[in-house]
């Protein structure tokens, strides 16, 4: 079993050291520093960002339904929910393509209506993001809610409080961990989405050409600066995770921490 584990370490992370050996570390901040590679830097964080706040918007609610097994179609819904997870992003894009390009299934009335087209734009950008990283955040919310101790809101309902006060200052507030792990998560996959980003909207610098089409971009013109580029983003998804390690993983339901916690209370 360990050595069958350190093979699975080593597929892990010796890609990882290769980079980072491959790594011209003399040359980093300058290549960094390229304005093209700023502008897909500025463009993928804001996506992201943009992307991360859709998918609480919407996600939240969606993982509050996910959390409630009594109401009808929950499981067939929760199906639906994981399929971005296991559909190639590539497809996804197709999809969003199919469904708001201008013969689209909706963007033709869209483009006729209003003269709006959507794909091929820094919108597509967030829209094919959120297609991909929902789930994370939805997944990770949901769980959250169904180890929080409902306790709590059933004495709050008790005692006279209304529904959307229970969730506001009650189901929200304890499950803030969860929320904030999700949509941590959610942000680091919408940073290196990349396959339904160059189907849906291209890869056209300023507009569309985040840092993962950056780097598919470099790797036949510019070897170097694909590797800075990729480092770059190594480094900004393991920052995430180290914060979301260290602060909001170990009160999530289910970990040792959390656990030990409530143990010792």
């Amino acid at each position: 079993m360990v050595l069958a584990a350190a093979a699975g370490v080593a597929v892990l992370v010796l890609p990882l050291v290769a980079l980072l050996l491959a790594t011209p570390w003399g040359d980093l901040p300058a290549l960094v520093a390229d304005p093209a590679v700023l502008q897909a830097l500025r463009l993928s964080l804001g996506t992201a960002t943009a992307a991360t706040g859709v998918s609480l918007l919407v996600g939240v609610p969606l993982a509050w339904v996910l959390a409630h097994d009594d109401l009808r179609g929950v499981r067939l819904l929760r199906a639906l929910v994981t399929v971005p997870l296991v559909l190639p992003p590539v497809v996804g894009g197709v999809a969003l393509l199919l469904l708001l390009g201008r013969r689209g299934l909706l963007g033709g009335a869209l483009h006729a209506w209003t003269g709006v087209s959507v794909p091929f734009t820094s919108v597509a950008v967030v829209l094919a993001q959120v297609f991909v990283s929902l789930p994370f955040l939805v997944l990770a919310v949901e769980g959250a809610l169904r180890g929080a101790d409902r306790r709590r809101a059933l004495a709050a309902q008790t005692l006279g409080a209304s529904p959307g006060y229970v969730l506001r200052r009650v189901t929200l507030p304890a499950v803030a961990p969860g929320v904030a792990a999700g949509a941590a998560l959610c942000f680091t996959r919408a940073l290196g989405e990349f396959g339904a980003t160059v189907t849906f909207a291209g890869s056209f610098p300023g507009t569309t050409r985040t840092m993962p089409l950056a780097v598919y971009q470099a790797m036949d013109t510019a070897p170097d600066q694909a590797v800075a580029m990729s480092v770059l983003l190594l480094a900004l998804s393991v920052t995430v995770l180290v914060a979301l390690r260290g602060r909001w993983l170990g009160g999530l339901p289910g970990t040792g921490a959390g656990t030990g916690r409530r143990a010792s209370r």
